[in-house]
């Protein structure tokens, strides 16, 4: 069942995260992303994560619905680490078995993978937990306004990308109620073997897009009823303000910025004992 999944929800609230404007929202978000792949020692990973759980904190969404968001990836999160435990090579051997071979480094990289991962699904959710669809929709406009001047679709794509994220909810509903009737003729979704469990999803795919092309079609029906149009005279109700706020969260995530790229450089000459066994190559 998916009823746990919460990626693509909003939760109303009145935080400071929520306050903030999506546009820097979305390049903090950005940002994050790039420092979470730049940081090769747990030690700058974990400045990272101080940040995102901060940011969790101060959006005041329960943590458990942050947590639910990472389900939509967990069999992502054990495929790979399996895979990268088994077959990551190094120098110090712990034990092998036929093909399968556990080193040190491919615990200490595994770890350090599923961590990665973990950590930005968690700030990715923080995103539409804490940012209405029209907000995000404004924000990713806004940012990509400079391609207006080479013909680029910029409103159209903010807008598909808005919509996309506000039917992930839907959709899950609909998955679950369609599961539950299914569920209810006597379909079988947990038994017997991976082959057996596929072909059982058939019952559950043909209606679910049969219903995505119908609420598609009701959207672009009631579009048309309210005369929506992407010409250049739209207006908007509310415009994007970048206020004092926006100014204090970003001098935190230009220090941020700072203590990973320096935690980078120093940490070998800090912790020259134990950096051996935590720099990710």
């Amino acid at each position: 069942m998916l009823n746990d999944v919460t990626f693509g929800q909003y939760y109303p609230s009145q935080s400071f995260v929520h306050r903030l404007d999506p546009r820097f929202k979305l390049l903090a978000l950005i940002a994050i992303i790039v420092l979470l792949f730049v940081a090769d020692n747990f030690y700058s990973l974990f400045a990272v994560a101080l940040v995102i759980f901060a940011a969790i904190i101060a959006s005041r969404v329960p943590f458990k619905s942050v947590l639910r968001s990472v389900k939509g990836i967990l069999f992502i999160l054990i495929f790979t680490a399996v895979l990268n435990l088994f077959f990551h090579t190094g120098e110090k051997l712990l034990c092998e078995w036929w093909i399968f071979h556990i080193y040190l480094e491919g615990i200490i990289f595994t770890v350090f993978f599923v961590l990665r991962l973990f950590f930005l699904v968690m700030a990715s959710s923080i995103l539409t937990l804490t940012t209405t669809p029209v907000a995000l929709t404004d924000g990713i406009e806004s940012l990509l306004k400079p391609l207006k001047y080479i013909k680029f679709p910029v409103h159209e794509l903010a807008l598909i990308m808005s919509i996309a994220l506000r039917f992930i909810p839907t959709l899950i509903d609909e998955t679950n109620r369609i599961i539950s009737a299914q569920k209810a003729r006597g379909a079988d979704f947990e038994s017997g073997n991976i082959f057996k469990r596929i072909k059982a999803i058939v019952p559950i795919l043909i209606p679910l897009l049969i219903s995505a092309f119908r609420r598609a079609d009701e959207l672009g029906d009631a579009m048309d009823a309210r005369c929506y149009s992407s010409s250049k005279n739209r207006t908007k109700y509310k415009k994007l303000k970048f206020g004092l706020r926006d100014l204090a969260a970003l001098f935190i995530f230009a220090a941020l910025i700072a203590g990973v790229v320096l935690l980078n450089i120093y940490c070998s000459q800090i912790f020259p004992e134990i950096y051996q066994y935590i720099k990710i190559k």
